[in-house]
């Protein structure tokens, strides 16, 4: 697969089986704030936290350790207001180095009376270029939904390792990071419907900070493939047959952009894309 959306991971259609996680762990036992400190509150002595973003700076907040494979799970209820334009919120992985790897879920701010959008983009050795885009059919700012990035030496759900066929793969250990921010010169619209700060403060709040993760050691994320790790077996190194029906569902219903079919921007698809 090139890099895509697994719909489980959205809406909870679907339950990976055997998949366990601790959701009782404070907030500080695995993340720490990493800027804005003034827009972050711990909430509900550390079941939930809250990132705002207004005219002043937006926020963020990560993991103290970063990770060679697992599945990251959190909850997340974004911002309620109408009209969100411009706000880009965050749930994402990323090595943080010069040539990063990074696996990004964007949700871009709507207008009044439209949904929300998923952006999705891949990077490795420093390069991306791998947007997706999703028209979400549910409303993320109206109930906590889970959200989930499963990584391993077979896929990244959003991406396949298809190193087979010369595409490079995550190869650093990643930090997990949850950010909002002003992106109002692209987000919404093309960049079109720019932030207006009346309806700040704009806020995400995320839950269940358990983390089921193999910590890399020393930059070293081999040890991370073992069998030892449940997220490793066999269950997890390709999708079902009913979990790619429902990602094509998604695909042929509800994907506005996908880089793979831009042949302005790539004349010569990518190629990942032919595994499609």
């Amino acid at each position: 697969m090139g890099s895509f959306i697994q719909v489980v991971q959205l809406v909870g259609l679907l339950l990976l089986s055997g998949v366990v996680w601790s959701s009782s762990q404070s907030f500080s036992d695995n993340y720490q704030i990493t800027w804005g400190y003034n827009n972050v509150i711990v909430q509900n002595q550390g079941s939930q936290v809250q990132i705002s973003l207004d005219s002043s700076s937006g926020s963020g907040f990560g993991s103290k350790v970063s990770y060679g494979s697992g599945l990251i799970t959190v909850k997340m209820k974004l911002s309620p207001q109408s009209y969100t334009g411009g706000v880009v919120t965050t749930f994402y992985m990323s090595s943080n180095t010069y040539n990063h790897d990074e696996l990004d879920w964007e949700f871009l701010g709507h207008t009044a009376g439209q949904p929300y959008t998923l952006q999705t983009n891949v990077f490795t050795n420093g390069v991306g270029g791998r947007e997706q885009r999703i028209t979400l059919w549910f409303d993320p700012s109206a109930a906590f939904h889970t959200y989930q990035i499963l990584l391993n030496d077979y896929q990244t759900v959003v991406f396949k390792n298809n190193t087979k066929i010369g595409v490079p793969y995550i190869t650093q250990p990643l930090q997990i990071i949850a950010s909002i921010w002003d992106g109002d010169s692209w987000a919404t619209d093309g960049g079109l419907a720019k932030i207006n700060y009346a309806y700040a403060p704009f806020t995400a709040q995320f839950q269940d900070f358990g983390i089921s993760g193999c910590q890399a050691s020393n930059g070293n994320i081999q040890n991370c493939y073992s069998s030892q790790y449940w997220w490793n077996g066999p269950n997890y190194r390709q999708l079902s047959a009913t979990q790619l029906n429902e990602y094509g569902i998604v695909k042929r219903h509800y994907m506005n952009y996908n880089y793979c079919t831009d042949k302005k921007r790539y004349p010569v698809a990518p190629p990942e894309c032919s595994t499609e």
